[in-house]
């Protein structure tokens, strides 16, 4: 069987585990700064570039600030995430603000901030203009129904709740001109964890050919188009990595072919990945708590689908790593859980792994995207810390673990024993 590796050992996770039980998740900065400038170089070929990294998928000031030093903006979708990229000193136009059901006060604080706003719906633009003013630069969220075609995760386009139609697009631009809007954008997002990279080149494509209409139709200039994200990461020991180079030279051909043709240039060409930024680089580490022998053969952890919800969402694969035991043979067949009160609490559904004991400890690989970012507190469950190992070796808390007294703090307890 194809393994995976870990880019550490068991007894720096030991040592970790001394200071900050189990379960937590642990992020490899090494390797998310490499990844980041091979993104960077990839595409450097390709006009205007720039990534603004999803928030979403790692909402943590210290992942975020590290990304910043490399050039990366911030692709937000909330109040909180604004906020976060306000608190790590991105702000004005490196950061993309992508939301739906806009709420009001989050208008407020993108305009205040100087972010670039995507609107998701031909509505919002009368709704911004009376909530917060039009900017003079706006981008909208373009949803290409049945041009193109979702996957699992993301859903088909004609079903989503995302975007404007076409014709939608062509009445909402000419809108914002008359309005006094003077710059635009256009952006799409159309699939998720996708790992074929003629996928993203064929969104370019439909991208600018609708930009050069828009732009004859209108008599309006585009300064930007944002492809959007969805590069997927190899979940799996069998798959590898999307070829950002071959993404990268598709789009520039495509570039020369649409928009240089058409006089268009220069266009900026923006990415807002996520998943394939940090997501091969975060851990959930887990101890195993118990063994459970009935019709199947169970490895009870003490994480759950609090830590890690994807398998249990979408029967997403995670590879799991039992530390200490890399070079064994994986002979034994196992459900590996969690103790929430689901049955769908399982991070494997039979896997073949090394003979567990109690006490060993797991590396859930492929856990640094939508991970934590994706926790609750169903059935009590604490949201566990998050830990930086440096490039040195050493290790930083950049989120502590919850606690109950943290649990409790939005109750009013003391109003309990009025309550009739």
């Amino acid at each position: 069987m194809v393994s995976k590796q870990v880019p550490f050992t068991k007894e720096k996770i030991t040592a970790i585990i001394e200071k900050y039980p189990t379960p937590f998740h642990v992020y490899d900065e090494k390797g998310i700064i490499e990844n980041a400038r091979k993104f960077k170089e990839a595409f450097s070929e390709v006009n205007g570039f720039r990534e603004y990294f999803a928030v979403k998928a790692l909402p943590n000031p210290y992942i975020m600030k590290l990304l910043k030093a490399e050039g990366f903006g911030a692709d937000c979708s909330s109040l909180p995430e604004l906020l976060l990229a306000e608190k790590t000193g991105i702000v004005g136009e490196d950061i993309m603000f992508s939301s739906n059901d806009t709420p009001e006060e989050e208008f407020i604080k993108a305009r205040d901030l100087g972010a670039i706003i995507n609107l998701d719906d031909i509505s919002h633009i009368e709704y911004l203009e009376e909530v917060a003013g039009l900017p003079e630069i706006v981008c909208c969220r373009y949803n290409p129904g049945p041009l193109k075609e979702g996957n699992a995760i993301i859903g088909n386009p004609e079903e989503a709740k995302y975007g404007f139609t076409r014709e939608q697009l062509f009445e909402g631009y000419q809108m914002m001109k008359e309005k006094g809007v003077k710059r635009f954008g256009l952006h799409t997002m159309v699939a998720s964890n996708e790992l074929d990279p003629e996928y993203f080149i064929e969104t370019a494509k439909i991208l600018f050919e609708l930009i050069a209409e828009l732009s004859r139709d209108l008599g309006i200039k585009f300064e930007f188009v944002n492809l959007g994200g969805g590069i997927g990461i190899p979940y799996r020991p069998e798959q590898k990595p999307v070829p950002y180079d071959v993404i990268a030279k598709g789009v520039s051909k495509a570039y020369d072919e649409v928009i240089r043709a058409n006089s268009l240039h220069p266009l900026k060409i923006f990415l807002e990945c996520g998943r394939v930024i940090t997501g091969p680089y975060g851990y959930v580490i887990t101890s195993v708590r118990h063994l459970k022998h009935i019709y199947k053969d169970y490895v009870g952890t003490d994480a759950c689908m609090a830590n890690l919800m994807r398998p249990a969402l979408y029967g997403a694969y995670h590879h799991i790593t039992v530390l200490g035991k890399e070079n064994e043979e994986a002979t034994q067949l196992y459900d590996v859980t969690g103790s929430l009160c689901e049955n769908n609490d399982k991070f494997a559904i039979d896997r073949f792994l090394p003979e567990v004991t109690r006490g060993d400890i797991l590396a859930i690989h492929d856990a640094g995207a939508h991970g934590h970012a994706m926790g609750f507190n169903y059935n009590g469950k604490l949201r566990s810390a998050e830990i930086l190992l440096r490039p040195d070796g050493s290790f930083v808390l950049i989120r502590r673990a919850e606690t109950v007294d943290d649990y409790f703090a939005t109750l009013d307890m003391a109003g309990l024993s009025k309550f009739e």
